[in-house]
Parts: C-alpha cells; structure tokens; sequence
C-alpha cells in the first residue's frame, strides 16, 4: 500500500523545518510571483487579498474531478477562498475574488481532512492552496498523528513561486496545475501576469521532476505524479499548440493532460470581445488533435 510521502517527512522531523520556512515566508510574502512582500501574519494583505489565516468556502467528496482522482468514493476536495491569479472570467469568483468562507485555524483543517478521509475520500485536494501552503503544511503533522494517510493533491492555477514548490517536494503527492496561456500577451490582459508562460514553464519542470508521470493503483486511482490541466479558450487564446508541445518535449508523452471544454464567459469576460463566448466543438476537436499530434494519449 502506497504511504504518502509526506508521512516520512514527518517522522524524520523535515516537515517541523518546512513549515518554519513557509510561515517565514509570510513575513514578507512571497508565496507566488507577484512577490507583494506584504507582512501577511501582521495582517497585511497584497494582491490575493488574502490574511494570515486559512479561509475555506467549502469541504467535501468531489464527484466532478477527473476520474483517476475521484475514483469510486470522490475527492476529498477543499475550496479556498482568495486566488492569486484572479482571471477575468473566473467562474468561482465569489470565492476566489469575492473570499466567500469563512476563516479557520490549521487544527480545524486537519479535523476536515481527517474527516474526509472518513468518508472514503480517495485523496486530499486543495483547490488555489497557493497563497495559504503554509498553513496548509501546518496543518498536517496534526492530521498526520490522527491518522492522514491519503495523498495530498495541489490543485493550482499554475503561477506558482518556484522557491515555494520546491519547499513542498516530498510534501505532495499529486500535482494538479492549470495551463492557463502560452502567450504574454494574454495572460497579461486576462490574469494581469503577463510572466506566467515562463512561470509556468519552470514550475511544470520542477513539478514533474519531483514526482513524474501520474501513477494509478491497480483501480485506476491517482497516488502520485503530475496531472495536467488545459482550458480550451475561444479564438485559440490559451495557446494550446505551445502548451501540449512544451509538455511532450520537456515533460514526457505519457503525461497526463485533461483537455477541458467547459469555458464559459463568466465574472467580467463580456467585456473582452475575444473570449465572450463558450468555445465551438469544433475548437474543442482541433485541440485534442493538437495533443494526439504531438504524442500526448492520456487523460483526454
């Protein structure tokens, strides 16, 4: 039976040291790379608007992830509010712009994650954790002596700080990143990051080195590795064809991507003429032939 990766660093007291170094990153929060260096424990906040304590909309079993991840009893799947990256057609923007929820400490989120563990929840996901992994890692020697023993999936927008994701290696288990654009120019007009192709390009780097291609139990359930996610974006926005051939030639062709077709011209995408509108199928197929094109064969 696979043991989580982060049950070692607890015994060997390496997760004490990570989260001591994560919460001094709060200080002066550099978490993602906006680098705000606002001093997020004196309560200050910088761009997420995020505080210095875990604020969650929700915890449950997901039925509605990708299938390695659900699996037959859900995933495990905890919404934080607050979002570094604020996309303009975010479609969770109550929660990720608005901060929907409600603030509890690091012990209260390790009492969530035990319980969805007692649900039979296959795995812990915790969506946008990139502006609260500190107390995220905080939480778990707790929920580690209570009896955690799932992985620990990090589903992210993909504008990750990579000092911060190599600090988590050995911590996660499961990778989930967004690839969001290709192109400066547009991740500049819709998520005001116009250095996000190259952010994410050394993020998904480390990502994948720290723990490969997705790995499936003999059910077909997710335990370890990288799982990709590309949102198909009207007029070819997202940069599909630079996205899925960085992740053949730089990652690996037995990668894991979830194409995903569900866009929808949601917050305040009606002001942009280019994506204020859902994508086409036709759109859709000529992205899966993109992928096929460049030997990708998993997870769509």
């Amino acid at each position: 039976m696979y043991q989580p990766s982060y049950i070692t660093l607890h015994e060997k007291k390496e997760l004490q040291r990570r989260i001591k170094v994560l919460m001094e990153i709060l200080k002066r929060c550099r978490l993602c790379p906006r680098a705000c260096k606002v001093n997020r424990l004196d309560g200050e906040k910088g761009y997420c608007q995020a505080g210095a304590d875990v604020m969650i909309s929700s915890a449950f079993p997901h039925f509605g992830e990708e299938p390695p991840l659900v699996g037959y009893r859900g995933s495990g799947t905890i919404f934080l509010a607050h979002c570094n990256l604020r996309c303009v057609f975010c479609q969770n923007y109550d929660i990720s712009h608005l901060g929907g929820g409600e603030h509890i400490s690091s012990s209260e989120l390790a009492q969530h994650m035990i319980a969805l563990q007692r649900r039979g929840c296959h795995n812990i996901n915790v969506v946008t954790p990139t502006h609260y992994i500190p107390q995220i890692v905080a939480a778990l020697p707790e929920a580690i002596e209570l009896g955690l023993m799932v992985p620990l999936v990090y589903n992210c927008g993909g504008y990750e700080s990579l000092e911060v994701i190599k600090l988590l290696d050995g911590i996660i288990d499961i990778y989930m990143p967004d690839t969001k654009f290709s192109r400066e120019e547009n991740a500049a007009s819709y998520c005001n990051a116009p250095d996000y192709p190259q952010v994410l390009q050394e993020v998904l780097l480390e990502m994948h080195r720290q723990v490969g291609d997705l790995m499936l139990d003999g059910r077909g359930i997710a335990y370890r590795g990288l799982l990709i996610r590309h949102l198909v974006m009207p007029h070819g926005v997202a940069g599909t064809k630079e996205i899925m051939s960085f992740i053949a030639q730089h990652l690996s062709g037995n990668s894991y991507v979830n194409i995903m077709d569900q866009y929808r011209p949601l917050y305040r995408a009606g002001e942009y003429p280019a994506i204020d509108r859902r994508i086409s199928s036709r759109e859709y197929r000529e992205a899966i032939d993109i992928a096929k094109g460049e030997g990708l064969h998993r997870g769509f």
